[in-house]
């Protein structure tokens, strides 16, 4: 157990360091999902399985989505596809595919081996996780999200060009 937790931990690290160093947008995104799934892996060898899987499925899952959609709306020009077309070389894919594969044979050999939470912790049920994001926190919950949302308004409006040759409404050449 304290070997995954080491290894998940070095990987994280790794992960990060590439994610803040490269260039290319792309290259960054793998590198922080890697990222994010060793924390999730760090959670669950600590005895935290609901909170392994909220950091798949909200921050892996949902911040790969949302990255995508913003993607596809900035680059809208025949310029862009080719320059994403360099982007997914296997160079792009061979550090990330590297570190996914030591996350996933980490994550084989937790189940396999059965690994079992430590005798003091208590489980924390999702309906109590609700309760307490809904309840106390929900003023959080909710800047959290108009946060994310003006974060995409501005990205949209700040990448966004009309096509070429394209009349604004209104405007009269």
């Amino acid at each position: 157990m304290t070997v995954l937790f080491y290894l998940s931990a070095a990987l994280a690290i790794v992960a990060t360091v590439m994610t803040i160093t490269r260039r290319v947008a792309i290259h960054a995104l793998l590198y922080l999902v890697i990222s994010l799934l060793a924390t999730a892996i760090i959670f669950y060898t600590l005895g935290a399985p609901f909170v392994a899987g909220l950091e798949v499925i909200v921050y892996a899952g949902a911040i790969m989505v949302l990255f995508l959609f913003v993607t596809m709306m900035l680059n809208l020009t025949p310029q862009a596809v080719q320059a994403q077309q360099a982007w997914f070389s296997l160079d792009a894919w061979a550090g990330p595919a590297i570190l996914a594969l030591i996350l996933v044979a980490e994550l084989i050999y937790a189940l396999a081996s059965g690994l079992q939470q430590p005798p003091n912790l208590q489980a924390i049920e999702p309906k109590a996780v609700a309760l307490a994001l809904y309840g106390p926190y929900l003023l959080a919950v909710e800047l959290a999200s108009v946060l994310l949302l003006a974060g995409l308004v501005g990205a949209y409006h700040l990448g966004h060009r009309p096509p070429v040759g394209v009349e604004k409404a209104g405007e009269v050449e």
